[in-house]
């Protein structure tokens, strides 16, 4: 039997941007939150009283990587040293071997090297396990390491192979290590650690191959629960669940108003606020929506979000509405498009006289493409879109 937990993409010092300005607390809980995640992690190893911990890469952000960083992860090591839980650690794009500060790690920490190593661990249960790893050396790995990989050709032990890397079928550019299920098939280990991917997910349920994502969401791409995942088993089968550990979530929400003066306003997105404080501290993007053609006045909604923002200054669970937007349910706009047939498009007189205001800008004009190359029925649709986003009153500041 093995039980261990497997995290990775830790990002800790990684930049926050947010368009409300946050009280001092706010921030300050904002900038630890990555550092408040993997501490629960570590309680979380402690009373699972796991084996071993993986970190699948990306521990630090390269260009943010600071001593204090450094400094806390030595310390939550310590704790697992206390416990005799070992951390066996790659190194991925943004924390290259080449940017390191230090190495002096507990002596119950492994991290890999620049070429694949194998290192054996035993369970408390006195089974052997084999891990197989490589970390980045530089911050551009392109190359694919996976043929480097041993194939398990001892049964008598549990392999799990550490991969920070990039699914070959995968949507994503910035594509690192890419590397095919098939390949990993072919190594007939147990487990697949992976790391880069900042969504959980699941590729393989035999053998598990698996991201657990980052630990702590970042922005509004990166929304819903983050954490880690304890997996356990023996030779014949490993079972994982997820365990969420975010400090701070990123939701999206939509809330359906029928009172549009300040007060009934306000009190609405506090009622939203109070229902969702119990699942802890997080960032909102909400969009209001609202019946009627009544439309909501600007002063009211500048001083409504105002107001609610400056209400989350002292509660702990905090909830802020990063943005607020307003959409008008009933609101109808007519297609302009179908006004321009195609004789009126291909008039050059009336486009020119269209554009000569924007074109005869010296300071706007050196940035354009030539007025004849551009679409027209593309640049009426666009303007179309703008027209009826401000008439449905989206308001996204």
């Amino acid at each position: 039997m093995v039980k261990f937990l497997h995290c990775a993409d830790l990002h800790l010092d990684s930049p926050f941007v947010s368009k409300q300005h946050l009280s001092p607390s706010i921030l300050r809980d904002v900038e630890n939150s990555a550092y408040e995640s993997f501490r629960t992690i570590v309680d979380i190893a402690l009373r699972e009283q796991v084996d071993f911990v993986i970190i699948s890469g990306d521990l630090f952000d390269q260009h943010n990587r600071t001593l204090k960083a450094e400094v806390f992860l030595k310390e939550e090591f310590e704790r697992l040293q206390k416990e005799q839980i070992f951390v066996y650690i790659v190194h991925g794009n943004h924390d290259p071997l080449s940017e390191r500060i230090t190495s002096n790690w507990p002596s119950n920490v492994t991290v890999f090297s620049n070429k694949v190593e194998t290192y054996q661990a035993i369970t408390k249960t006195g089974d052997k396990v084999h891990i197989h790893g490589f970390s980045y050396e530089t911050d551009a790995s392109y190359e694919n390491k996976i043929d480097d990989y041993p194939t398990n050709e001892d049964r008598q032990a549990i392999h799990i192979g550490v991969l920070h890397g990039t699914y070959s079928k995968s949507g994503i550019s910035d594509r690192y290590t890419e590397f095919r299920l098939e390949d990993l098939n072919k190594k007939l280990y147990h487990y697949w650690a992976l790391g880069h991917i900042h969504k959980r997910q699941q590729l393989s349920d035999l053998p598990e191959i698996n991201y657990p994502g980052n630990i702590q969401g970042r922005h509004f791409k990166e929304q819903g629960e983050k954490g880690c995942l304890i997996v356990e088993g023996d030779y014949a089968k490993l079972e994982t669940r997820f365990v969420p550990t975010q400090f701070i979530r990123f939701e999206s929400a939509t809330l359906d108003v029928t009172q549009i003066t300040q007060q009934g306003l306000y009190e609405a997105i506090q009622a939203f606020k109070d229902s969702v404080r119990g699942f802890g501290r997080a960032f909102y993007r909400l969009q209001l929506n609202v019946p009627g053609d009544e439309r909501i006045d600007h002063q009211v909604l500048e001083q409504v979000k105002a107001m609610i923002i400056d209400y989350e200054e002292n509660e702990q669970h905090f909830v802020m509405i990063d943005s607020l937007d307003i959409h008008y349910t009933e609101l109808e706009t007519p297609s302009i498009f179908e006004e321009f047939d195609e004789e009126l498009l291909k008039k050059d007189e009336i486009y020119e006289a269209a554009l000569s205001d924007l074109y005869m800008n010296p300071k706007a004009s050196k940035y354009l493409d030539h007025y004849m190359e551009h679409d027209r029925q593309a640049l009426i649709k666009r303007a179309e879109e703008m027209i009826q986003a401000e008439l449905k009153g989206v308001d996204k500041r």
